[in-house]
């Protein structure tokens, strides 16, 4: 009696009916905790993104989201397969990007992540310097927070990226460029009349920016850390997003800041502000990131060795943290 092919199906055809398609939008679904926010990531319909995976639910026969709430939550079918499709993915643009990474400088495009503040860093003309060296290779430079730098190098949305210190890196090559000195900024000369302590921070009527990273971001995170140490908490007194608003408000008194040496002796800091150190110096770290086990495309080993070059020639700096 003849027995149907189904039922001697070989392990591997499983494996063969997941489209890379059908992956992506499993994995950003997942991610984004929407078929909607999958969407808009993928650039496609939403009915798209959803038939895709309802395909791969059908023919597997199992459910990978429970559908209804807010946000997609993962079954166990959708947890155990996670993994597995973000390891697919992964080699299958590792493998593209390893064939990108032949090519010469003549065309394509370079992805580079920059620290918000690195136009302080003498980093404004990067773009234009390249420019004029590779007039070929289309540029996408995104400018965030260094926490956000990160994780898009680690995901793959960008190839590297310029960070500063500490971030989460597990799977990041992390190449530490140099330090610039952190200093505490104030109108009353009084309040700089010595360094500052954690106590002083603690008391202060802090005006902190990067709001919307919080504590996430690395400068802060330098200053809870040394304050948790010393049985203390900062609460800023104020809250913006950029360096240039915070200073605003403290040239008029609103409350002190912090910044980088950079900043501080930079054309655009306001005048009649006083800076001084930490009674136990305090440094932005300013380190390379790349993907573990990636290989740059010429285009962007080429951005990162412009960026490393004018980070030290603008600052004098020397390359790798100082102790």
């Amino acid at each position: 009696m003849a027995t149907s092919s189904s039922s001697h199906a070989d392990p591997g055809d499983v494996a063969s009916h997941l489209t890379l398609k059908q992956l992506r939008s499993f994995v950003a679904a997942a991610r984004l905790g929407s078929f909607t926010a999958a969407a808009a990531r993928m650039e496609v319909a939403q009915a798209s993104v959803s038939e895709l995976i309802r395909k791969i639910e059908d023919e597997e026969g199992v459910t990978l989201f429970v559908r209804g709430g807010r946000r997609l939550l993962l079954t166990s079918a959708g947890s155990t397969l996670l993994p597995f499709a973000e390891r697919a993915l992964a080699a299958v643009d590792e493998g593209a990007h390893a064939l990108r990474a032949q090519r010469s400088l003549q065309g394509g495009v370079v992805t580079f992540g920059l620290l918000r503040n690195a136009a302080y860093y003498v980093l404004a003309d990067l773009v234009q310097h390249f420019h004029e060296n590779h007039p070929g290779v289309r540029v996408r430079m995104v400018g965030l927070n260094s926490v956000e730098v990160a994780e898009e190098v680690a995901n793959g949305a960008i190839e590297a990226g310029l960070v500063v210190l500490p971030i989460e890196d597990a799977a990041l090559k992390v190449t530490p460029l140099l330090r610039d000195e952190v200093l505490y900024v104030s109108r009353d000369a009084a309040r700089t009349a010595r360094p500052v302590s954690v106590a002083d921070l603690a008391q202060a009527r802090l005006v902190l920016y990067d709001a919307h990273y919080n504590w996430r971001d690395p400068t802060r995170r330098q200053l809870a850390e040394r304050a948790q140490l010393a049985g203390m908490r900062i609460e800023p007194w104020v809250e913006v997003e950029h360096v240039e608003s915070a200073l605003g408000l403290v040239a008029r008194g609103v409350g002190d800041t912090v910044v980088s040496r950079a900043v501080a002796e930079s054309p655009a800091f306001p005048a009649g502000l006083h800076t001084v150190g930490f009674e136990e110096p305090m440094h932005d770290t300013i380190a390379l990131v790349q993907r573990q086990g990636s290989e740059l495309s010429p285009a962007a080993r080429e951005m990162a060795r412009m960026a490393r070059r004018m980070l030290l020639r603008g600052t004098g700096g020397e390359a790798g943290p100082q102790r």
